[in-house]
């Protein structure tokens, strides 16, 4: 968990440094930075006039280019990065944009009705008759409202015509709904629009001003002396001085989003004729958009990104004073870009690394809701709120920063661009991919080679095993059980004959086997020439070729080489009694004769519970230097990849004795040893 979160905040810094490069070239090709006024001068009337409505403000009583440009002026500063946020907002106008259509009291009550903190303009077309607003001018006013949060639909009383009595509307209309008090979760009104004109400049210009009335209006100084002394519920306030007939419409509509958690005053200075005290209390300049906190005065619109759009103010504001379902939307998001990062780092088959997905993905998500519980149970305590607030002012602190103003544009920037995001993270994933890959073809893991078939039949005999049968493992079984010393082991191997029904058990045990290298001490040919025929010699002497023993003294012959080549400490060197009966001449004992190429096997690297040998059983292959090999806990020896093969494949006993594989066999001393231990 904590290299996927490594991961992701590498991540994010890519994104940073990536945007700065973004700039930089800008600046090469324009010589022009986002935040770089731009004079309204300059700009063509149509230009002016897409700044307006990007803003809210209405331009139906203005003809001429001069008065749209005092207009744009007395709203605030225009920056470039604002002016191509218009221009790019007006291209994408033309989208469609979804509306909703109600189909009865309930559907109307539950999104209209019961929602407390947004906005609705809601067309009614009385039964059996026309709209008031037509196709075109209706598609029109959605896509002007909807980019100030306002949600749009329709109601046609020929659904529920006995809801349409109810309510009196008995003609076609428009309807907008408004929380009706400044707190939190209040209630909402509906007002009606009763206007002769029809134009969507006349409906938005209605619309702006009944949003704006619940917006506290200062017209005095002795007003603004007192509202800015008060001391009320409201610790952060967002002040907005200008000498404009009433606020822009985005003001307006984010003073109902951030209802109960913000207040948001308007301060109308046209008639003003000394401005001493707005200079006392930071204010510079006309236009001003001024956050009051209990730590002190900010100007907004200073630093990057903060522009005089909805967007941008919303991310400011929000960031500023959050609230508790934003910092579950952003823990949720971390989370799942956290857990999408096992797709890439999860090598193997392409099923596999979608079922660690959604495993992941499920665990994550699941952790957080459970996490989620204890802290909205802490924050309802009473004894918490001055932690709480020490909090907020911390955050406060840190999104008045210079770096914090830079991640807000970053996350504007790249929420409005969602595949220039997309892209990037599937880049940074398929960089994890490589270097996780290469990592570990280094350390000799075949785990990546696996195709998907071989993958799944793992994992179907990982889930059958584990759904029938208990969990193996080697510290379950105990020691000092044997095939006499305890009845349920032999019980167990009579009730799963290999025969005719296998036990499912699981492959983990195979990782813990031990492994080593095999390796060999060279020896001159001379020395080796001479072991070969003193080894001759003695097998001359002391046996007969095999022609002429009877059985009896070739078992005997069998037992005496055996203890001659492992010392006596090891019973049933199974490749060296196959070595004698294939070919005595041929008889590779331990110090005497040099195996293939002249060299000698070095026991001392070889694990003490094992069967000393030099040949693989499965493959009938000498034992190579510097080849891996694996152990068996009945103590007999195989080249990995071949008892690798052969357990995967469902044998899970010894190819040469039938003992499992998968459990400990306790090592009885010999009878020589217990002579000597006696």
């Amino acid at each position: 968990m904590w290299l996927k979160l490594f991961l992701l905040l590498l991540y994010f810094l890519m994104l940073f440094v990536l945007a700065r490069f973004f700039e930089a070239v800008v600046w090469c090709e324009t010589g022009i930075f986002a935040t770089r006024l731009v004079d309204p001068v300059t700009l063509s009337f149509k230009k002016l006039k897409t700044i307006l409505e990007c803003r809210g403000l209405g331009y139906s009583g203005l003809p001429e280019k001069k008065d749209v440009r005092e207009l744009v002026e007395k709203s605030g500063d225009l920056m470039e990065g604002e002016l191509y946020s218009a221009l790019k907002n007006e291209e994408e106008a033309s989208e469609t944009v979804s509306s909703t259509t109600f189909s009865g009291e309930m559907h109307f009550y539950e999104l209209v009705e019961d929602t407390k903190d947004g906005i609705w303009l809601v067309q009614v077309i009385a039964k059996d008759r026309h709209p008031l607003v037509s196709k075109v001018n209706w598609n029109k006013m959605v896509r002007k409202v909807s980019q100030f949060g306002i949600r749009t639909g329709t109601f046609n009383c020929s659904n529920d015509s006995r809801y349409c009595r109810k309510r009196g509307w008995l003609k076609s209309t428009l309807i907008m709904s408004v929380p009706q008090t400044n707190t939190s979760k209040g209630k909402v009104m509906l007002k009606e629009y009763n206007g002769n004109q029809i134009e969507t400049e006349h409906i938005f210009k209605w619309m702006t001003t009944r949003i704006a009335s619940r917006i506290k209006t200062i017209q005095y100084t002795n007003q603004l002396m007192d509202e800015w002394n008060k001391s009320d519920q409201y610790q952060v306030k967002m002040y907005l001085f200008a000498k404009l007939d009433q606020p822009p419409a985005f003001f307006s509509a984010l003073s109902v989003k951030f209802t109960g958690r913000i207040e948001f005053i308007f301060v109308d200075v046209q008639n003003w004729n000394s401005q001493d005290y707005l200079k006392a209390i930071g204010v510079q300049q006309i236009p001003s958009y001024l956050l009051k906190t209990p730590e002190g005065s900010y100007r907004y619109g200073n630093s990057t990104g903060e522009f005089m759009s909805l967007n941008a103010m919303d991310a400011f504001l929000r960031s500023i004073q959050p609230e508790v379902n934003d910092l579950f939307v952003l823990s949720l998001v971390m989370v799942n870009l956290m857990a999408w990062m096992d797709l890439f780092i999860t090598q193997g088959a392409t099923i596999k690394r979608f079922v660690v997905l959604i495993s992941t993905l499920g665990t994550y998500n699941s952790l957080l809701i459970l996490s989620w519980l204890p802290i909205l149970g802490f924050l309802q305590l009473p004894y918490l709120d001055s932690f709480y607030e020490y909090s907020l002012k911390l955050l406060r602190y840190a999104d008045t920063t210079t770096i914090a103003s830079w991640v807000r544009a970053d996350w504007s920037f790249y929420s409005s661009h969602p595949a220039l995001f997309l892209s990037t993270y599937l880049g940074h994933g398929l960089l994890i991919d490589y270097f996780e890959k290469k990592r570990r073809r280094n350390n000799n893991d075949d785990e990546i080679n696996a195709n998907n078939l071989e993958w799944l039949s793992s994992l179907w005999d990982w889930y059958t095993s584990y759904l029938f049968h208990p969990i193996v493992s080697f510290q379950n079984f105990p020691i000092e059980s044997d095939w006499d010393d305890d009845p349920n082991l032999l019980l167990e191997r009579l009730a799963f004959p290999d025969l005719w029904l296998r036990p499912l058990i699981p492959t983990d045990y195979i990782k813990n086997l031990p492994t080593w290298h095999f390796k060999c001490d060279a020896q001159s040919e001379e020395e080796a020439a001479e072991n070969c025929q003193e080894s001759d010699c003695e097998s001359e002497n002391e046996t007969k070729t095999e022609t002429e023993l009877s059985d009896d003294e070739r078992r005997a012959a069998q037992s005496r080489l055996k203890e001659e080549c492992l010392g006596g400490s090891l019973p049933d060197c199974t490749c060296v009694t196959k070595n004698f009966e294939d070919s005595p001449n041929a008889r590779k004992c331990k110090g005497t004769c040099s195996t293939k190429d002249n060299f000698e096997p070095d026991w001392s690297t070889w694990p003490g519970d094992m069967l000393q040998c030099t040949e693989c059983v499965v493959c009938l292959e000498h034992f190579g230097s510097g080849c891996i090999l694996m152990g068996l806990p009945c103590g007999h020896v195989f080249h990995q990849q071949c008892i690798v093969v052969w357990l995967a494949g469902g044998q899970h006993c010894c190819p040469v004795c039938r003992w499992p594989s998968y459990k400990k066999k306790h090592c009885r001393p010999l009878p020589q040893q217990q002579q000597q231990q006696q």
